[in-house]
């Protein structure tokens, strides 16, 4: 009796193959994918991965999307344990540490979709915009809900234009043009913490112990106290900046 393919005795090849993938860039890093070697680690032979992925593009789009994905239910699981009204600054600050927390936790993930791109890799926009909209929602969603409010101080903020055709366009394309300046201090917010996050996976803060989770600390409550009014908006607001 022949022996069954190694290929049929892994219950979800596709799902065997990405933790290959994630293993071989942990080790090398996404530069060096490769679907023969991956294949060699398995067990199996090069055309059972072209059952699932066509090439190795088609694996480093899979993987983005499931990094994504996981990004994104970290943010919006975050974001949703602090329900109820008056909690808005609490949503704020737990998708910011949970930015963090994903971060530190995954960082192979986060450097495959914010880092250095893979050589030769051409993003399929439309295939990922779905989760990429998604992942920022969480954001999103913290800043409009004070807009709402009337509590978010967009004082000085520029206000934005969509620029047609655009690749980033499809996240804003139903905005009204008066909701413009949330969407970009949610971009400014995110680009202060994505900067510290990004110092810190790779190594570019100095050897203070806890440097990172207190200066990250340190920026969100600068962030708050930049862009969010006080319930009662006669009150003084603090404008000190980090």
């Amino acid at each position: 009796m022949a022996r069954p393919s190694r290929a049929s005795q892994l219950p979800n090849l596709g799902e065997s193959i990405k933790e290959a993938a994630w293993r071989q860039i942990t080790e090398s890093g996404a530069s060096s994918l490769s679907l023969r070697s991956i294949a060699r680690e398995l067990g199996i032979t090069a055309p059972a991965i072209y059952n699932y992925f066509s090439d190795r593009d088609a694996l480093v789009t899979a993987l983005i999307v499931d990094a994504y994905a996981s990004f994104g239910d970290c943010q919006h699981e975050a974001r949703e344990s602090h329900p109820g009204p008056g909690r808005e600054i609490d949503r704020l600050r737990a998708t910011g540490i949970a930015y963090r927390k994903w971060a530190i936790d995954h960082p192979h993930r986060y450097l495959l979709i914010f880092g250095n791109p893979v050589p030769g890799y051409e993003p399929p926009m439309q295939e990922l915009l779905p989760v990429m909209i998604r992942s920022l929602g969480a954001l999103l969603a913290a800043v409009g809900e004070l807009h709402a409010l009337g509590r978010l101080d967009m004082e000085g903020v520029p206000h934005p234009s969509l620029e047609p055709g655009h690749r980033f366009s499809a996240i804003m394309e139903t905005a009204d043009q008066a909701e413009l300046p949330v969407y970009a201090v949610a971009m400014v917010i995110w680009s202060r913490v994505h900067g510290l996050v990004s110092l810190e996976i790779t190594g570019q803060f100095p050897p203070f112990p806890d440097a990172g989770a207190a200066l990250y600390l340190f920026e969100l409550d600068s962030i708050c106290r930049q862009f969010v009014l006080p319930p009662d908006h006669s009150a003084t607001i603090n404008r000190r900046m980090p």
